[in-house]
């Protein structure tokens, strides 16, 4: 981190934390940020699901909501981008305040309830879209009377402009959206996403993102129905409504958390997941350095994003870690990043 963005980074969190982040896309869109591109070598070049990346370290979704920084966060260092979430309608979200820092725990809580701009607003900036993977996050209105067409909806609206897509129905910030994850449920809501995936010019890979507070029951049926319905990766995992161990003020603010209290969850979720489903698996969750996201590799995942660790380390913090991650694989004698993938699964089942 230069002595600019630490000075900016200062100032960021002095603001109001939703205030802040609205700073952070201005100052990226006006060239403030890294501009050198994604750090490569052929230890990370790697292919996830048919997608070829220059290296496994993705944004998560939620950062660049309606898509509006796409080209300023291709020059950042990511081997791919995920934004949205986006949902048919536009949607205000829940009320503010609705984001919180827990420096202390150097993690988040958000209770955002999908607010974005709509999928007719996004698709457009989709279209002008830069070089490079980029995927976005499907939601459903709040209102809506079909969630599960929602998802549909904006597959069929945006897929065209998209390398992949990923059925978000783990986020805890839309009523009984968690609900969408049973069994039965999710079986139904996969059908006609892949149905709709199937009815596009060019169909994409579909991701499914799930929540880390499943149990290990859970989980199995997810994996079961993720792969009967042929889907091409699972991103384990979104937010939790854990809250144990936390020290921050804002420690008791509903939401889903972020962030490092997060790591050891998610990554046992991914862990268990790579042994039930050959898809491959999306580490997130508690990603902020080099070792964190190799250890995510290790215990199962073909590649990892981040979000909140820039709030703390700033979005120079992506070139950091994929070239950390460049070293981990020298030092330990893999010549890719697929050669790791699983290596230390037995360290977290």
């Amino acid at each position: 981190m230069n002595l600019l963005e630490e000075y900016g980074l200062k100032a960021l969190h002095k603001l109001d934390p939703e205030v802040a982040h609205g700073l952070a896309i201005t100052a990226l869109n006006a060239g403030l940020g890294p501009r050198g591109g994604p750090f490569s070598s052929d230890r990370l070049r790697t292919s996830v699901a048919g997608l070829d990346m220059p290296n496994p370290v993705g944004l998560a979704a939620g950062f660049d909501k309606n898509a509006t920084a796409l080209h300023a966060l291709s020059l950042t260092g990511f081997g791919f981008l995920e934004v949205g979430a986006a949902t048919p309608r536009a949607q205000s979200g829940n009320p503010k305040k609705r984001l919180f820092r827990l420096t202390e725990d150097q993690a988040a809580i958000n209770r955002f309830g999908f607010n974005n701009e709509g999928m007719y607003a996004i698709e457009p900036r989709l279209a002008q879209r830069p070089a490079g993977i980029i995927g976005l996050n499907l939601g459903a209105n709040k209102d809506s009377d079909d969630r599960a067409e929602d998802f549909a909806r904006v597959l069929t609206h945006c897929g065209p402009r998209l390398d992949f897509a990923t059925v978000n129905v783990s986020s805890p910030n839309t009523e009984k959206l968690r609900d969408l994850q049973g069994k039965e449920a999710l079986a139904a809501l996969l059908s006609g996403v892949m149905e709709a995936n199937d009815k596009l010019d060019r169909s994409i890979p579909i991701f499914l993102k799930i929540a880390p507070d499943l149990t290990p029951a859970d989980i199995e049926d997810v994996a079961e129905v993720a792969t009967q319905a042929q889907l091409s990766a699972i991103i384990a995992t979104n937010t939790t409504l854990d809250r144990e161990g936390l020290k921050s003020a804002n420690a008791n603010e509903k939401g889903g958390l972020s962030g490092q209290p997060l790591f050891e969850k998610s990554t046992r979720a991914l862990a268990q997941l790579s042994g039930l489903t050959p898809l491959p698996i999306i580490g997130v969750g508690g990603v902020g350095t080099a070792e964190q996201a190799y250890q995510k590799i290790r215990a199962g995942a073909c590649a990892v994003q981040l979000y909140t660790a820039l709030v703390y380390g700033g979005i120079s913090l992506v070139d950091d870690i994929t070239r950390g991650l460049d070293q981990l694989l020298l030092r330990d004698g893999f010549a890719n990043v697929i050669d790791a993938v699983g290596a230390g699964r037995s360290d977290w089942t």
